[in-house]
């Protein structure tokens, strides 16, 4: 059976860093921002149409993926708990339960790797400050009930927590 990993954060958490890496490990990584720029779109955020059909490409080509038993890393924010559930329904019926990986990163963190963005390539948007800030205040971080969840702790709140993955 296929695994699939929901990369889960505000913008500039880390997200897409981190599904390189499972990647590079063998996942084939679905990423909206980098969907989006392959079809040109150069700013953020999308419209509702555009948004659509990106979600659109994004859920077929999951569920191509999965029914060749591929895993896949899904790079996307997952930024409400709505988001993450409708994305769940999906797999449900192909028994798959994706696992959670939430990178948990302070705010200025964040603001301040959005801002130093060079709109050089499909993960990495540039944001204005307001948008940047509103990504990350109506984040909505996921909790144990809605199934495996693994934290992974950066920016300045690992100076104080240790760096590395929490369960």
């Amino acid at each position: 059976m296929a695994r699939v990993v929901f990369m889960c954060g505000p913008a500039g958490s880390g997200k897409s860093t981190i599904a390189r890496a499972l990647e590079a490990d063998g996942m084939v990584r679905l990423s909206f921002d980098q969907e989006a720029w392959d079809r040109g779109i150069r700013r953020m955020p999308l419209s509702e149409d555009a948004h659509r059909d990106v979600a659109d490409v994004l859920r077929r080509l999951l569920l191509d993926l999965i029914g060749e038993e591929r895993d896949v890393v899904l790079d996307f924010s997952f930024w409400s708990r709505a988001m993450r559930d409708d994305w769940r329904r999906l797999l449900e019926p192909h028994g798959i339960v994706p696992e959670t990986v939430y990178v948990a990163t302070d705010r200025a963190t964040c603001l301040e790797r959005v801002a130093a963005r060079t709109h050089a390539h499909g993960d990495d948007f540039v944001l204005n400050a307001a948008t940047a800030a509103a990504y990350f205040d109506h984040f909505e971080p996921p909790t144990s009930d809605e199934g495996p969840v693994k934290v992974v702790v950066t920016g300045r709140v690992d100076q104080a927590m240790g760096q590395g993955v929490m369960d």
